[in-house]
């Protein structure tokens, strides 16, 4: 009955073992609460039952029901979400208010993470109820650019949004922070022609990759970031992009599905990390290991070749 906190994990990201050492200092803290390593890729069938694509992700589960979830090494927020779980079977009045409020702030967040966002039962890709299904059709169908949030995977918004924005049911639709409302009320928007006018159209996906990838001068598609590379290849082609003392900047592929497919037919080159200098593909980590063997690295990322 009590907490169990599974951290999905990797052998060569080190911000995963900065955060086994967060674990271990919290596993004294918290005698109550088991903690549990798990090596993402040496268990692929758990990862992908559970949508774990990056690591470190922390899993938390009680009475053998998952209750949260942690993307990243964010050892603050670890350490709030174990306190937060390991104490709600005993929580006190005072301490129920600030529960509430912590909850509360959460949920602008979210409401407020894109232009529009989408409050539904499984994700776009698999709606997991008709009225869901339907909602993520109008949107596609009106070419409507949206956010989703399953709240199958965190009981906690489920019933808080609830409450919060006082609608019962899901799916639930926000504009600008704003609710409109579930499906009936978009259906009404569609059929008297507002829905186009309410929400914010996608920008078509060739349109949106030629701008990011000319964003910068240098632009690196990747898993992760350039403070925390999320698999082995990423991580070797950022140690060789920052020894060349060149400006790039970085896109996380693993925060958008839509890139992330989108590019591979784009550029015709399919895996990840891929190199971009003034617009055009340079290639992967092994022409960028090329180009640094043959000395042409820095000419090239200069714009020179």
């Amino acid at each position: 009955r009590s907490l169990l906190v599974v951290h999905f994990w990797a052998p060569w990201a080190p911000q995963c073992t900065q955060m086994n050492e967060v674990m271990a200092a919290l596993a004294k803290e918290h005698t109550q609460v088991t903690f549990v390593k798990l090596e993402a890729e040496a268990v692929p069938e758990v990862s992908e039952k559970y949508g774990i694509s990056s690591v470190p992700t922390f899993l938390f589960f009680k009475n053998s029901q998952k209750v949260d979830r942690l993307d990243g090494a964010h050892a603050p927020e670890l350490t709030k979400k174990v306190q937060r779980h390991a104490s709600s079977s005993a929580i006190s009045a005072g301490s129920k208010d600030t529960a509430k409020e912590d909850l509360n702030v959460r949920l602008k967040k979210l409401i407020n993470a894109a232009p529009c966002m989408l409050f539904m039962k499984g994700s776009p890709k698999e709606p997991r109820c008709g009225f869901s299904k339907q909602m993520v059709e109008i949107l596609n169908k009106h070419g409507i650019s949206f956010s989703s949030f399953d709240i199958f995977s965190d009981e906690e918004v489920r019933q808080g949004l609830k409450t919060y924005s006082n609608w019962p049911t899901y799916p639930q639709l926000y504009v600008a922070g704003e609710l409109i409302g579930g499906l009936d009320i978009v259906k009404e928007l569609e059929a008297s022609g507002e829905l186009d006018t309410v929400c914010p159209k996608t920008q078509k996906l060739e349109d949106r990759l030629k701008s990011l990838i000319s964003k910068a001068p240098v632009m690196l598609f990747m898993k992760g970031s350039k403070q925390m590379a999320k698999c082995g290849f990423s991580k070797q082609i950022i140690e060789i992009m920052n020894n060349t003392g060149v400006d790039y900047e970085t896109f996380d592929i693993l925060e958008d599905e839509e890139v992330r497919q989108g590019l591979k037919t784009y550029s015709n080159w399919p895996t990840y990390p891929q190199l971009y200098v003034k617009g055009e593909l340079v290639g992967g980590l092994d022409i960028v290991k090329e180009l640094k063997e043959s000395g042409e690295l820095l000419p090239v990322l200069k714009g020179e070749n």
